[in-house]
C-alpha cells in the first residue's frame, strides 16, 4: 500500500504548466487510460463521446467560482474571501499572514477592516466598517502556479459553461473542457460541491492517513439522484464530482438526494462505490487530488501516465489537458 507522501511525488518541467487556456475549450488533448489492460492512448477531448456506452451518465459539478480575490488599497495584502459570516463579517485567507494578526487593519476600496480572530487553520475572521459585497469588485482566484494576475478572459474561462451555483473559490477544472454543444450530445446531470481551500491544503504529514480534509458543502437534487441510480455507468467529471458521489454512497446502495458536507479523503486502497469512469485533469504532486486519482487508476499506472504526459508535452493543471480513466 502506498501510504507515504513521497509515493505521490513526480517531476514536471515548469514549461508544461498551462498558464493560459486554449482558444477553444474543446481543443484540449485527452490521455485515455485503460485500467483493465494497463494501456494508454492519446486522443482529443472532442472525442470523449466515442468512449461512452448506452446507458452511461455524465455527472458534472455545477458550482460557480466566486471572484473572491481582493487586494488592500496599498497593494501589500492579498485577501481570498471564503465565506460571508454575517453583516460586515467575513472569513478569508490572507497573504502575508504575518502582517494580519489579530487587531491588524487594512482598507479595501477605502472600507476599513480589522482582524477579529484567527482560526486553527489560519483563516482570518475580519470585520468591516461597512456591510459591502466584497465579491462585487473581486477577481478570479487563479491558482498560484499560474503565476500571473487574472484578467477579463479568466472571468469567462476559469468558469465552466454550465456553472450555476455560486460558492467555489476554485473551478472544477475537468469541466472546463466542455462546450454546451458537446454537453448536449451526452446524457448528463449535475451535482454541486463548492470547492474550498481544503481541497488544496498541503499534505504535511509523511503518513498520508494522518491528513484531515476540510468539510465542503455539497448538494444532490432528487432529479439528479434518480438519474444516477438508473444509469448503466457513472462518468464523474472531476475529483470534486467523484468525492460528492462517493460521499453520498457511503451509507447505502443508492445515491440519495441530499444537502450536506463532505470531508472524505480518498487515497489508495480506497474502493469506489459510485464512480465507474473518471474524467480529470493532471494534478500537482503530493496533492490530495493526485491521491484520489491514484486510488481510482492505481498509483503505479497513474504515475507512468504522468511520465508519458510529460514526454508527450501535455499541458498540466487547471488550464491544461485531461485524462479519461476507463
Amino acid at each position: 500500500m502506498s501510504a507515504q507522501l513521497s509515493d505521490y511525488d513526480y517531476d514536471l518541467p515548469r514549461e508544461l504548466i498551462a498558464r493560459r487556456p486554449l482558444v477553444r475549450r474543446e481543443d484540449s488533448r485527452m490521455m485515455v487510460l485503460h485500467r483493465a489492460g494497463q494501456t494508454i492512448e492519446h486522443r482529443q477531448f472532442r472525442e470523449v463521446k466515442t468512449f461512452l456506452q448506452p446507458g452511461d451518465l455524465l455527472v458534472l459539478n455545477d458550482t460557480r467560482v466566486l471572484p473572491a480575490r481582493q487586494f488592500s488599497d496599498d497593494g501589500v495584502i492579498e485577501f481570498l474571501f471564503l465565506e460571508r459570516m454575517g453583516p460586515a463579517r467575513w472569513k478569508c485567507l490572507v497573504k502575508p499572514g504575518r502582517k494580519m494578526r489579530v487587531g491588524a487593519t487594512a482598507k479595501i476600496d477605502n472600507v476599513a477592516l480589522r482582524v477579529d480572530a484567527i482560526t486553527p487553520d489560519g483563516e482570518r475572521i475580519v470585520a468591516l466598517d461597512e456591510d459591502v459585497d466584497l465579491y462585487a469588485g473581486g477577481s478570479m482566484p487563479l491558482p498560484p502556479y499560474i503565476g500571473r494576475p487574472s484578467d477579463e478572459n479568466d472571468a469567462a474561462r476559469y468558469q465552466t459553461v454550465f456553472a450555476r451555483e455560486a460558492g467555489a473559490i476554485a473551478a472544477p477544472t475537468a469541466g472546463l473542457h466542455f462546450t454546451l454543444e458537446i454537453l448536449c450530445e451526452i446524457p448528463h446531470t449535475f451535482v454541486s460541491l463548492h470547492v474550498g481551500p481544503g481541497t488544496f491544503l498541503p499534505v504535511r504529514s509523511e503518513k498520508i492517513a494522518e491528513h484531515r480534509m476540510h468539510a465542503e458543502r455539497f448538494s444532490i437534487s432528487p432529479e439528479a439522484a434518480d438519474k444516477i441510480n438508473e444509469a448503466h455507468r457513472i462518468i464523474a467529471v472531476g475529483t470534486t464530482t467523484a468525492r460528492t458521489l462517493e460521499s453520498a454512497r457511503r451509507k447505502g446502495e443508492k445515491v440519495l438526494a441530499q444537502q450536506g458536507t463532505s470531508n472524505l479523503f480518498v487515497y489508495p486502497p480506497y474502493h469506489f462505490r459510485a464512480v465507474d469512469v473518471l474524467l480529470t485533469n493532471f494534478h500537482l504532486p503530493r496533492s490530495t487530488l493526485l491521491m484520489l486519482v491514484s486510488a481510482f487508476a492505481g498509483r503505479e499506472f497513474l504515475l507512468r501516465a504522468y511520465e508519458e504526459g510529460s514526454r508527450e508535452h501535455y499541458r498540466f493543471y487547471s488550464y491544461g489537458d485531461c485524462m479519461l480513466i476507463l
